[in-house]
């Protein structure tokens, strides 16, 4: 790749509970309005546009970006799973970073219906017909919960035998992430909890994972430019932030092994890998993370995947304080999906709009003081991860 990319310019609107939401194209032109806003440039500058989402139509990102102007500009609607908008912020700096165009825009927005997660299609294959079926060959139960909590709580009962690990660091986790989501006001649930709390919440798979170890469905939508330095010194954009490094995986045979790597730990290593090899970097040089915890025994998988700690250390690692405030890495000071939400097909660029406030310096009273490096993990099961890595 010959350019660097940059991002210009994000926005997002506040997450809302399903049926409290406006309509995806709504949300949608808000969020491309504020970041083109941020970025000080026209939407008619934008020479591609990436939509994700994967709850709607086809061409709903035409349907939303209309409201915004109606310029010719190519439109890619994305959908990748849970990783859809990281997904569309790859393919943008690919882009830019290639030579195709000097600026992209990406937006992500879901309009989710309240209640579990489920398929609108049950005449044909599902792209998760795999999972159940390895579960029960791994020993782990099958429950009424629905795909997404058995394949989660299997990787957490996992972890905690593999390491003989307390299952209250699941809690602590989840307490951490609504302690800082109280500082956050794009967040959904601001309120603290304690351990006890979440603890004796109603457990969603036996024996440990409960509700409040669980993100709730979420609407809302995120923006994000991504230009080349040509185009930011010509528009006079000095706020940028780099993509320095950026990695997608997808499964490969030993994705089936465990039911740990079943929820992508060996994909988010392989993706880390990657970007940070590009950016010249490791984890010993972030000090701002904003990862996929859709579930906190995933933050906690997710630790050892990224390099933020050894394997079998998160325990260590969540004990010392070294995922928040004062400590090594601050991990989601956003709330994560937990407690900011997961508006599927936004979760990743709203990610990316967190990340950015930080390394600017603009993320108020929830800031990282001396945020140089940040990291960036979202992850799709059936599958892929992305891992971004930005500096200033």
């Amino acid at each position: 790749m010959s350019d660097k990319a940059l991002v210009a310019g994000v926005g997002m609107v506040r997450f809302a509970k399903p049926g409290e939401n406006e309509n995806y194209d709504v949300m949608t032109e808000r969020a491309v309005r504020l970041a083109l806003k941020d970025a000080n440039i026209d939407y008619n500058k934008v020479q591609q546009a990436y939509a994700s989402y994967i709850y709607g139509d086809s061409t709903c990102g035409q349907k939303g970006l209309y409201r915004v102007g109606e310029t010719g500009v190519p439109i890619i609607n994305v959908n990748n799973n849970c990783s859809s908008g990281s997904t569309a912020l790859y393919l943008a700096r690919q882009a830019v970073a290639g030579g195709q165009v000097d600026c992209a825009l990406v937006v992500g927005f879901e309009q989710m219906r309240a209640g579990a997660l489920g398929s609108n299609w049950d005449d044909r294959p599902s792209p998760f017909g795999d999972f159940i079926p390895r579960l029960e060959r791994l020993g782990y139960p099958i429950t009424q919960a629905g795909p997404a909590p058995c394949v989660f709580g299997a990787g957490g009962m996992e972890y905690l035998k593999r390491y003989d690990a307390d299952p209250v660091i699941f809690g602590k986790v989840a307490v951490k992430t609504r302690r800082h989501a109280a500082n956050n006001p794009f967040a959904l649930f601001t309120a603290p909890l304690t351990l006890n709390e979440v603890m004796n919440s109603p457990v969603i798979y036996e024996p440990h994972l409960t509700r409040f170890m669980a993100c709730p469905p979420t609407c809302g939508a995120a923006a994000a430019i991504v230009c080349n330095a040509a185009f930011a010194r010509k528009h006079g954009i000095r706020h940028t932030v780099e993509i320095a490094g950026q990695g997608m995986a997808t499964d490969a045979e030993d994705s089936w092994d465990n039911a740990i790597n079943l929820v992508g730990a060996q994909m988010t290593r392989r993706a880390a890998a990657t970007a940070y090899a590009q950016a010249g970097l490791g984890p010993e040089d972030v000090q701002v993370v904003e990862l996929h915890d859709c579930f906190t025994p995933n933050e906690v998988i997710s630790y050892e995947g990224l390099g933020l700690c050894g394997e079998g250390e998160a325990s260590k690692l969540i004990e010392d304080g070294d995922n928040t405030y004062g400590g090594r890495y601050v991990v989601n000071p956003s709330g994560g999906l937990m407690s900011k939400g997961h508006p599927i097909g936004a979760t990743g660029v709203a990610q990316c709009a967190e990340l950015v406030w930080h390394l600017r310096g603009q993320a108020g009273a929830r800031q990282v003081d001396g945020a140089k490096v940040a990291l960036q993990h979202n992850i799709g099961l059936g599958g892929a991860a992305v891992v971004t890595v930005y500096r200033v």
